[in-house]
């Protein structure tokens, strides 16, 4: 058999292979330049419509075309109360009359030192100034006789020289009873919360008697549940029995407001009646109403 012979010619190499590789190469890194190219120029339109979009959804804010925000006035719902308004003029009146409750309580303790000054000077008469006003302590023994709630002639003559001064003010009055932990029971006290609370009343009387209005005093009766001092001495026991005079700082400013008028509805609207429960009865109270819880001294 004849072997075949060889061909006439060898199969020309193919040596620019690469460049199919290169040109797809660089067909790709075209195409990432035209979309990074693409990326970069920014439709403004489009973008503001998009950022609209977006602050309108988040904020429930409604803006215009240019990207401004549009303030809608209140509405306001046809017998719905308004809200008021607080003023910036209403804090300078009410740092002005700070100021000048302060002023007065000054000049008060001041007068209130200068009467009791005697006692005072012995340390049966405290006066202290606070944030929340001025407080006179007065040991018990300088009013009142042991076990008894009656003035005495000296304290009698102290304390209405105390209510000339604190006659003119308007600043409410507390004035407490205090005693030691040693028991009494006598037919007219029971027990210390019948005395104290009696120390006060009998001092409450006398400065109503001498010009202070009696919707500015209260008289509490404390017994021996607030101590100042130690009652396992005599020192201290003597400390604890006293009657507190506190004179509170309350300032109110009294702020005119004028209230929106509602606006009227219309004719066809009606109201449904409904029936107001007793408000005693159903433990529902008016704003008018005032509810006054008796203490337990």
């Amino acid at each position: 058999m004849a072997r075949r012979g060889k061909s006439h010619g060898e199969e020309h190499e193919n040596t620019e292979r690469w460049l199919v590789s290169y040109a797809d190469f660089i067909t790709l890194l075209f195409a990432f330049f035209v979309v990074m190219y693409s990326l970069s120029s920014v439709n403004e339109g489009k973008y503001r419509i998009l950022s609209n979009s977006l602050m309108q959804a988040f904020r429930n804010v409604p803006v215009n075309a240019e990207g401004q925000n549009i303030v809608t006035p209140p509405v306001i719902v046809p017998g719905s109360p308004a809200v008021p308004i607080k003023r910036p003029d209403m804090y300078d009146k009410r740092s002005e009359a700070r100021e000048q409750a302060a002023r007065k309580m000054r000049g008060i303790a001041s007068d209130i030192r200068r009467i009791l000054g005697p006692l005072t000077g012995d340390g049966k008469v405290r006066v202290t100034e606070g944030a929340f006003g001025v407080t006179v302590e007065i040991n018990a023994s300088v009013l009142f006789s042991p076990g008894e709630a009656i003035l005495g002639r000296e304290a009698d003559t102290a304390l209405r020289a105390v209510g000339t001064v604190i006659a003119d003010a308007e600043f409410p009055i507390l004035v407490e009873g205090h005693t030691d932990n040693n028991p009494i029971s006598t037919l007219r006290f029971p027990s210390n919360w019948e005395l104290s609370s009696a120390r006060a009343s009998s001092v409450v009387r006398l400065f109503i008697e001498n010009g202070v209005s009696s919707g500015r005093l209260t008289a509490a009766g404390y017994a021996d549940q607030r101590p100042i001092a130690d009652n396992g001495t005599d020192a201290g026991r003597a400390r604890n029995r006293r009657v507190a005079i506190m004179l509170e700082s309350r300032v109110a400013v009294d702020e005119p407001e004028s209230e929106p008028e509602p606006e009227p509805e219309p004719e066809s609207a009606t109201k449904p009646e409904t029936a107001t429960p007793d408000a005693h009865k159903s433990g529902i109270f008016s704003p008018g109403d005032s509810l006054h819880a008796p203490e337990l001294n």
